[in-house]
């Protein structure tokens, strides 16, 4: 009988703790046997909560923890370059939130370490998990619609931003902020790199903070070409107060498929008036709950059966790839060519 994988938690704030809240009760062939978070109260909290009692307030000496087998790490992506490059040269497996790295060149020396050190990496995209966009996969590759002609997929989110969040230069906006699952979705669904990319951007929503941020967007829409000949196109928007929103739609030759829905059950209510009203999504959380923990299952799996990730370091890096020439598209105000998914220039 195999032991079983000993995770540690690295980042305990709020994504870190729907992994821990998995392993705690959804994740076979693994305990969480540690946890680690430079905040004192909030590794308490996390403490706490789980009753993990191996506590760590600096990542390093997790490496120096010979009981550990695999991370999880859920720090400020500043920290995921050096986070993953020490844990592979401890031999341990990881897993690391999106987005993957800083720039693709900290991308390609966090997949080299971890090849070189046999050990696996997987990325946190956790949309390849969910049903109803895995079922979305599994009708287009069966033919269902077709011939692939056009992908769309939104992402809108309702919180209002941080004030660090109107600096687009350090945040992304929008399109590093909700839109990076889009685009690994995209890339899944047409299994092809992307040849062209186009993104537009507006602030509509917070006109007070043009004057002091006059690049921050708050809503936009990107146009995308494949290699393969399959056009793309996503929309991401921040603040709209609605809820959460995240759908996608696959256009093919004999008919379409639609992945997702907004509503956040399937209860609805009809008035005298002749009003339907039903209940939106609340939060990314609540929606992807299940999904979480499908590919924190899935971590495991290849670790006990030594196969490959399904989410590679690969995937992590040109999801980063599309952010980056998106948001430089905004900035400059053009189409953005790529070769093999990478910049031409």
């Amino acid at each position: 009988m195999q032991k079983k994988i000993r995770v540690c938690l690295i980042g305990c704030g709020r994504a870190g703790m729907i992994h821990a809240r998995s392993y705690m009760g959804g994740v076979s062939g693994a305990v969480l046997a540690a946890l680690c978070d430079p905040s004192a109260d909030t590794l308490k909290a996390a403490a706490e909560e789980t009753g993990v009692t191996k506590l760590y307030s600096d990542w390093h000496d997790v490496m120096k923890d010979e009981e550990i087998d695999a991370v999880i790490v859920v720090t400020p992506t500043q920290f995921h370059h050096d986070v993953v490059i020490s844990a592979a040269s401890a031999g341990k497996h990881v897993f690391c939130e999106k987005p993957m790295a800083s720039t693709e060149a900290e991308c390609d020396e966090m997949i080299a370490a971890c090849a070189t050190n046999k050990v696996k990496l997987q990325l946190g995209f956790m949309r390849r998990f969910d049903r109803s966009f895995r079922r979305g996969k599994e009708m287009l590759d069966a033919g269902t619609v077709g011939d692939v002609t056009l992908i769309k997929s939104n992402t809108y989110g309702p919180s209002e931003p941080k004030e660090w969040m109107y600096d687009v230069r350090r945040n992304y906006g929008p399109i590093g902020e909700v839109n990076s699952h889009d685009f690994d979705t995209l890339r899944w669904y047409a299994g092809s790199e992307v040849k062209m990319i186009h993104a537009v951007g507006h602030n509509f929503r917070s006109p007070e903070k043009a004057r002091q941020y006059p690049e921050y967007y708050d809503t936009c829409t990107v146009m995308l070409e494949f290699e393969n000949g399959v056009l793309g196109m996503i929309t991401g928007a921040q603040y709209v107060r609605y809820g959460y929103d995240s759908r996608a739609e696959i256009l093919g030759t004999q008919g379409i498929i639609k992945v997702g829905s907004q509503h956040a059950n399937s209860a609805e209510t009809v008035t005298a008036d002749r009003v339907i009203r039903s209940d939106s999504m609340d939060s990314w959380r609540t929606l992807f709950i299940d999904a979480y923990r499908a590919e924190d299952q899935a971590f495991i799996d290849c670790i006990r059966d030594d196969t490959e990730p399904l989410v590679s370091g690969t995937d992590g890096k040109m999801a980063l790839v599309l952010v980056n020439e998106g948001l430089r598209s905004i900035l400059e105000r053009r189409p953005i060519m790529l070769k093999n998914g990478l910049p031409e220039e």
